[in-house]
This record gives structure tokens, sequence and C-alpha cells, in this order.
């Protein structure tokens, strides 16, 4: 038995919760009005946001639902929804922070590493460097599956890099490694978007600490893809074995494996954790791949199309218009 969940909106503009199960796609307020069980939301238009926020009690009713369509303890019909005709949004539309963990992967890191003549570490954790985080704006940020993205006006080196997304599930507080897989909810898929050309501001001095603008090369509207789907956290076998690939215009660009992590999920989450408290609803992108547009100097421009895909969590996609 496995779900997963995702947000639509529907034709009067609203957004609404789903579900996906053995290929089909449902009103997760339609199934949960058909079953004869515990109503999953207190409110009419909660939605994923409120289960991931009691994703203990909700992921117990979620799976006692999902058993009675199995088992067609009701009619599940008029819930049925036509999967061409969906318009996605973000399955977690209401998130709380975004963090980011840069050079995490060992191809990434080799990659730039070689493009830009530049003594980056292979070894982060043998030569006692922590991981490292930068924070990604929420709500603005964000676009769904298949959505369109604007180029934006303050950059002309607009790049991909296909993620990892983790959806804290419970509040986390100075956890241990061993420990930290326990506070994830599940998983998505990312593209952090990236203003390659905001990074350093020109007619600011380089000896400056006002040099470097991490908002101007974050976050934009849109910046964060993320979806389709959310994937229970107990669907997957591991975060850290997980096929990793970016198309751009169907032409292959990242492609690895999460195992080349140098910071594992759970090493982010506990590392994390020790300095702040995690709440339900915050989101960890774990690292981007070698294959970045900058390791080339090949950057987007508008019409191109990327598709990012996750082993076992499915297939994104974005336009820049």
């Amino acid at each position: 038995m496995t779900y997963q969940l995702f947000t639509y909106i529907d034709s009067s503009g609203a957004t609404c919760p789903g579900l996906l199960h053995r290929g089909q796609h449902f009103s997760l307020r339609a199934l949960n009005s058909a079953w004869a069980g515990p109503a999953l939301f207190d409110r009419s238009d909660a939605g994923i946001d409120e289960l991931i926020g009691n994703w203990a009690g909700a992921r117990a009713q979620l799976e006692a639902l999902v058993q009675a369509l199995d088992n067609a303890a009701f009619d599940s019909a008029p819930a049925r929804l036509q999967a061409d005709a969906l318009s996605f949004d973000a399955p977690v539309t209401r998130p709380g922070v975004i963090y980011a963990c840069g050079a995490n992967y060992r191809d990434h890191v080799e990659a730039m590493a070689r493009a830009f003549n530049m003594r980056i570490t292979l070894d982060p954790r043998g030569d006692g460097i922590p991981p490292w985080h930068f924070i990604k704006a929420g709500r603005g940020t964000l676009a769904g599956h298949r959505q369109k993205v604007r180029y934006p006006g303050h950059t002309q080196l607009l790049d991909w890099e296909a993620e990892l997304a983790v959806i804290i599930g419970k509040r986390a507080d100075n956890v241990a490694v061993e420990n930290a897989l326990d506070y994830v909810a599940g998983y998505s898929i990312a593209n952090d978007l990236s203003a390659r050309d905001n990074l350093k501001r020109d007619k600011v001095d380089e000896s400056s600490p006002f040099r470097f603008d991490w908002i101007g090369h974050k976050c934009f509207t849109g910046a964060c893809p993320l979806g389709p789907y959310f994937t229970p956290a107990q669907f997957v076998a591991s975060p850290e074995k997980l096929g990793i690939k970016l198309w751009l215009n169907d032409a292959i660009k990242q492609d690895s494996n999460t195992s080349n992590h140098l910071y594992s999920v759970a090493d982010q989450i506990a590392y994390l954790s020790q300095r702040m408290t995690l709440f339900p609803g915050d989101i960890l992108l774990t690292g981007t791949p070698a294959g970045v547009g900058m390791e080339t100097g090949t950057f987007l421009k508008r019409g191109d199309v990327m598709k990012v895909w996750i082993e076992a969590l499915g297939e994104l996609e974005t336009t820049i218009v």
C-alpha cells in the first residue's frame, strides 16, 4: 500500500488536496467525505499543510483511508480526477523556512573545482567543516508542476539545480543523527533556480562584507518549483540511494544519485536542529549534483523546459517564460 499527496487548483481557483494511488488521482476531500472513517480535515479549506502540521495523526488516518480504498469499502468514482486536466500547485503551499544546502554533492564540487580552478575540499567532514546552508524565501518562491515561471528581470544568468526536498513532520530540537530521519514527514522534488549574476554586487568593493546578495541570487517569484507530489517517508527506503536527473529541452544535464551527498539528510537535519528548532512544514533542499549551467556557461532562456526526475518520487516540469 503506497500513496502520494498533491495539491491542485480547481475551476474556482482554490487550492485543494489530492491523493495519488495505483495510478489514479483523487480529490482527497471527496474521498474523505465518502469514507466512513474519521475526518482528515477540521476546516473545509484545509489541505496538505494542515496534514503535515499533525503528521503522526494524519498518517494513521491516511493509511486507514487508503486501505479502505483498496478494499473498495466505499464508492471512490466521484472523487476521481482527470490527470491530464490537473492544474498542480506546489504540494506544500504555505511552508515554514526553506533551508538549502550548498556544495553537497561530490560530483558537483569536483565539477565546480575544475571549471573555476577552485580549491574545494572533497572531504569536508574529514576536514572538520560542517554542512553549509542558506535560506530560500518561502511561499513567494514556490511554483507547482507544469507551471510557468517568469524570467526574472534582474538576471541574465538564470540557472537550474535539481534537488531532493525533505519536508519536516515534527518539531526537531537538537536531535541526534541516528534519530534525525524520524522527524521527516516526506520527500518531494525541487528545482533551486538561481540568478548567478546577482550573487556579487558589482558596485560594492570586493573587501566589503556587503558584497554578497543571497536574496537576489536565490529568491524571486517562482525560484523554487516543487512537486508534483509529497511522498510519505515510509515509502522511501533511503533518501541516500535515489537516482536524480534533470533534462533541459529533453537534453540530459544532470544525472547522479543521492549517494553522492557529502552530508546525508540525517546529517543536515541534526546539524540544523542544533542551531534552531525545525518545525513541521519546514523544507530542506539537500544540494544539487554536477551538471548545472554555471559549470559550462550555459544558462536558461525564455521558452526553456526543465524536467527533474527523482527515483520513487516522480517528475517535476517547469517552463521559463
